[in-house]
């Protein structure tokens, strides 16, 4: 018997105990499997247990090589989680649902219109209006009569659970910054990689065309109809919890992601700071929470928002999705009025119903909440949520000093579903999170959404794994997403030229790709002799190993004996905390990889997660040899990072990237020949301290060919120093630097950073190697000056650089504000 079907014979077993009176999404109270399972294919019904591993295994593998991570509050970053068995719907049960959320975003809306307009439902006592003011989500600055808030919400998310009977019932509303599409979007991927046959045979809703109406609506929500509008989407920044959500949606809009430093408030309206000009910006898609989104007019500490955007918005000159304010609508104590405001503004009865919730706010509410302490989950209506710290003494004195701030809730007796946990299938507590977009003039649901599963028992905001969500079609020549003409944008050439963060992180990008391979190959050349001279200190071999070490110790400063070289080198590749070591750079090479997801291919982050697996296996072996190995497979998985990046489009953020890697492999050519070659150690180690020097600067064949294998301090210093056919060479690396400053704005053929480097490219034009290797007693004091100045004019040239072309956008003047001010 497959997995799936012996899962669902068990659950008329009394073995399964708890959750035999909850509605299992695969399993029918008979022990077999549920209809929309039924029509599934084989290959997704009759997986066994193995393969089903095997599938989990697989899984984890892409989700690691595309570095999709979530940050849990107060928690550190980790893997996203997918489970390889998803939640099916049949077709008959969404066409419920989706009515239901439809008919959800409308009346929101139309909530949203009311609060923030003529507030009709607070004047008309449907609504009490303490839980409205006494909300941190309604904001009084964006409330006036006259406002227009027809576009207030064009996404809204719905938390759900399906009760015993198999109805779905709301836990919540999500319209503040609702997060979760890109997730959904990623699980459904990876799933049809892992799952070909069965997805390509299911016949489910593709996701595609909802984004492509997600970008229409986007458009068309700019002020006053414009033709051609800019869209952002505004981040808090990489450290966010669902900063790979945010950038998955404007790689895939193909919308600019943000910050709030790199956007800016001038006459009234919003700007994008793009190199030393303004751009002006006109939607902008929020994933900063109002209260942070403007430190001038909301939280002045705040360093995520953009000053003046609250006048910005009043005026009328930039549409914030979704709307500044839209967070009172996830006030749970709206919950119980649900019904009422429903057939007052639509004049319909609510389709989807409630999680059972009493607001404390009333007497006869607030004494059924104390009541019913111990059966009812309490609730703060705004953050905290959960008052989790306090004693039952604490929460009673709390709810009589203030009630109308808390709601008791029945806990959401939601569905099942098996997922897979420790090598088997288990049921998991399920809640589904829907998403709904205005389309048109009317909200229309994502057919699909993002399923979470966690432990019975366990809060439903614990993290769990993720599932996706597989709504099967009517027929086969059932459009997708219902979409049979998807709204069509005109067709514009957008500029692509990134904000002067992305800019920077470009840089750093080639930098830090650039110092790990440099360090890596110098590793690898340090234990290669070390295995064959360790412990012969004074042999030739040995003395080489010595020299080539402290090179090393020079650029990762190493808290080993120096002697310890097996010790040295794996912490170099392991330890994070180690200034300069490879694992540090590589951790700082993956935070700026990040920050800039909508920038680069998903490519470069399956090269991390296979550097991560070489890292993994030298953690794990305590072999000497292993280092060598995992250094070696660490190296190779850079050289495809350099591949990755090659194929980027030769923009500017391209060019300052292959800048920044140049200045770093001129930078690390100067710390790796200046003091290995400036001084004489005699005619043995110096030949064998040159082949390492050749060996780390990835030139030793092209060396052996020139010179039929004769080594000389002098044919080194000319191969690495002034040979413009060696890419390795400080010469080829200047001259490539030059000719990218050349294609930067601001770069005028007497900009700062190009007379640098044509002073540096002057200076190798005079050099004489001759006179560089002559020697006084036992050192070369010319060699050594001209490192030491190389190095330091290449540290002003990065600095140069980043004054002239990091540089922000004019400093904006004040803020005029509209008269009478903020309302």
């Amino acid at each position: 018997m497959t997995v799936l079907r012996d899962y669902a014979a068990s659950v008329i077993q009394p073995a399964l105990g708890q959750t035999a009176a909850l509605y299992d999404e695969v399993a029918s109270p008979d022990g077999t499997l549920r209809t929309s399972w039924k029509r599934l294919a084989a290959e997704a019904v009759d997986l066994t247990l193995p393969e089903l591993n095997r599938v989990g295994d697989e899984i984890a593998r892409l989700l690691a090589d595309e570095g999709v991570v979530y940050t849990p509050p107060g928690a550190d970053q980790q893997a996203w989680r997918l489970d390889p068995v998803p939640l099916v719907i049949a077709p008959e049960e969404w066409s419920v649902l989706e009515k239901g959320l439809a008919q959800r975003a409308e009346l929101l809306n139309a909530i949203s219109r009311d609060l923030y307009g003529p507030q009709e439902l607070l004047s008309s006592g449907t609504l009490p209006a303490s839980i409205v003011f006494g909300h941190s989500g309604f904001l009084r600055v964006v409330a006036r009569a006259s406002a227009d808030h027809r576009r207030q919400l064009v996404v809204t998310g719905t938390d759900l659970g399906r009760t015993p009977s198999g109805e779905w019932q709301v836990i919540a509303d999500r319209t503040q910054a609702p997060s979760g599409i890109g997730f959904a979007m990623e699980n459904r991927r990876v799933l049809s990689r892992v799952l070909p046959v069965a997805y390509r045979e299911a016949g489910l809703h593709r996701l595609a065309p909802f984004f492509q109406a997600l970008r229409v609506a986007l458009t068309q929500v700019a002020p006053d109809g414009r033709e051609h509008p800019r869209v952002v989407v505004l981040s808090p920044g990489p450290t966010s919890e669902t900063a790979y959500d945010q950038a998955f949606l404007a790689t895939t809009l193909g919308f600019p992601l943000v910050e709030g430093s790199d956007l800016v408030a001038r006459d009234g309206a919003i700007w994008m700071r793009v190199l030393g000009r303004l751009e002006q910006v006109d939607v902008i898609l929020r994933r900063v929470d109002a209260e942070w989104s403007d430190p001038l007019e909301l939280r002045g500490e705040s360093q995520l928002g953009v000053t003046g955007l609250t006048e910005a918005v009043r005026r009328g000159t930039v549409t914030v999705v979704n709307g500044l304010g839209s967070g009172v609508l996830e006030n749970a104590a709206l919950l119980p009025f649900m019904s009422a405001m429903c057939e007052r503004l639509l004049d319909e009865p609510l389709r989807l119903s409630n999680v059972p919730t009493v607001w404390a706010g009333t007497p006869e509410g607030r004494d059924q909440v104390l009541d019913r302490l111990d059966e009812l989950v309490v609730r703060r209506i705004d953050p905290p949520f959960v008052p989790e710290a306090l004693t039952r003494e604490q929460l009673v004195t709390a709810l009589l000093a203030e009630p109308y701030r808390y709601v008791g809730q029945e806990r959401a007796a939601v569905s099942v579903s098996p997922t897979l946990d420790r090598g088997r299938l288990q049921p998991h507590a399920l809640t589904l999170r829907a998403f709904t977009l205005r389309h048109g003039s009317s909200y229309r649901p994502m057919i699909g959404g993002l399923a979470t599963a966690a432990p019975v028992g366990t809060e439903s905001d614990e993290v769990g794994v993720s599932k996706d969500v597989w709504v099967l079609k009517e027929s086969p020549d059932e459009p997708d997403q219902g979409l049979l003409d998807s709204l069509q944008v005109a067709h514009v050439r957008a500029p692509v030229t990134p904000v002067p963060r992305v800019l920077d992180d470009l840089f750093w990008l080639g930098r830090y790709a650039e110092r790990v391979e440099d360090l890596l190959r110098l590793a690898i050349v340090t234990h290669e002799l070390a295995e064959d001279f360790q412990g012969r200190a004074h042999s030739s071999g040995g003395r080489t190993l010595s020299v080539v070490a402290q090179v090393l110790r020079s650029l990762s400063p190493s808290p080993f004996d120096a002697q310890d070289f097996e010790g040295d080198l794996r912490s170099l590749l392991l330890d994070t905390r180690r200034p300069g070591s490879v694992a540090q750079t590589v951790a700082r090479l993956k935070e700026i990889a990040q920050s800039i997801r909508d920038q680069v291919s998903p490519d470069l982050f399956r090269v991390f997660g296979a550097m991560d697996r070489a890292r993994g296996a030298l953690a794990a072996n305590p072999h000497g040899w292993q280092i060598g190995e995992s250094a070696g497979r660490m190296l190779t998985d850079v050289l495809a990072l350099h591949g990755v990046t090659g194929n980027m489009v030769r923009d500017v953020g391209w060019h300052l990237m292959e800048i920044g890697r140049g200045i770093e492999r001129s930078l690390q050519l100067c710390h790796l020949v200046g003091p290995t070659l400036s001084v004489r150690r005699g005619i043995d180690v110096d030949r064998d301290v040159h082949l390492a020097v050749l060996q780390a600067a990835e030139s030793a064949i092209t060396h052996r060919r020139r010179h039929r294998g004769v080594v000389r301090g002098a044919s080194v210093l000319d191969l690495l120093l002034l040979d413009e056919t060696n890419p390795r060479s400080l010469a080829f690396n200047l001259r490539a630097i030059d000719a990218s400053l050349a294609t930067l704005p601001g770069s005028s053929g007497a900009s700062r950073p190009e007379r640098l480097v044509d002073d540096l490219l002057e200076e190798l034009e005079r050099l004489d190697v001759a006179a560089l290797m002559s020697i006084e007693r036992e050192s070369r004091p010319n060699f050594v000056r001209f490192a030491q100045a190389t190095g330091q004019q290449l540290m002003r040239l990065s600095d140069a650089v980043a004054e002239v072309h990091f540089a922000a956008a004019p400093t904006p003047r004040a803020l005029a504000l509209s008269a009478g001010g903020g309302a």
